[in-house]
């Protein structure tokens, strides 16, 4: 306002100077709207600069065809690694990661050698998000395919319109490096009642028609709960979301879509 600085405040002017250089919007982020979570708390405020780094492991004495999953995992990621759990704690595993500037910890469940849960924790600080996996299809089971296709896909998030989608689609879609304009690869994110539909295609163009053609692989996703901190924290992380299912709403709620 163009007027002088009170009295008390001059000789801590220079120091208060310097703490607000460090309060700056998100470079090309706009002032969020009212009610709206600020950016400057975002874990994923600084992703897209660079490619993330993501690792697939799964649970202790995994079967043949938990690992054959975790492989497949890493075809729909592109630039996403394997890691043989062994007998390693959560602990170790999580520090590891952490020491070789992992991005982003993806951990598979199974249950009597059916894929049937998946953690992802983004790392450094979180968050944590917990989904029940269900109807894992491997590529050789869609049928009729080719090599795996390693370029980037484009993302389509469908109907994860709510605040709890929007969460969810940000931890999704920040899995995945940013595409080529040119890439001619897609993974669909459908939200259908509450149940995410993960489907990886490739399309061609034939004159005025395209061509969609599915690679695999294929699963559900349901998100269940929502951690602040990361995997080897466990219940000392504060809890952001959880789903209650025993409540006289639940068979009405939708929870991921606004409508």
């Amino acid at each position: 306002e163009n007027q002088l600085l009170p009295t008390e405040l001059r000789r801590e002017a220079l120091a208060l100077q310097k703490e607000l250089e460090f309060d700056f919007d998100t470079p090309g982020g706009e002032t969020p709207p009212a009610g709206a979570t600020s950016s400057h708390d975002d874990e994923y405020r600084w992703a897209g600069v660079e490619p993330p780094k993501v690792m697939v492991t799964t649970s202790r004495d995994p079967s043949a065809r938990l690992r054959l999953f975790a492989k497949e995992l890493c075809l729909l990621l592109p630039g996403a690694r394997r890691m043989n759990r062994g007998r390693a704690e959560l602990g170790a595993l999580v520090g590891a990661c952490r020491a070789a500037g992992v991005t982003d910890l993806l951990l598979l469940h199974e249950t009597r050698g059916r894929p049937d849960g998946l953690t992802v924790s983004h790392l450094p600080h979180g968050p944590t998000a917990h989904f029940t996996l269900s109807g894992a299809v491997l590529r050789q089971e869609v049928g009729g395919l080719g090599g795996a296709p390693l370029a980037a896909p484009h993302l389509l998030l469908l109907r994860l319109d709510s605040t709890l989608g929007k969460r969810v689609g940000t931890i999704l879609k920040h899995l995945f490096p940013v595409p080529r304009p040119d890439s001619r690869r897609v993974v669909t994110f459908a939200n259908e009642d509450d149940v995410i539909l993960v489907r990886n295609h490739v399309y061609r163009r034939r004159g005025r028609t395209v061509e969609l053609e599915e690679v695999g692989p294929r699963f559900q996703l349901r998100p269940y709960l929502i951690r602040l901190g990361t995997l080897e924290q466990g219940d000392a992380a504060d809890v952001e979301w959880r789903w209650h299912p025993y409540t006289a709403t639940a068979p009405k709620r939708r929870l991921l879509s606004a409508t």
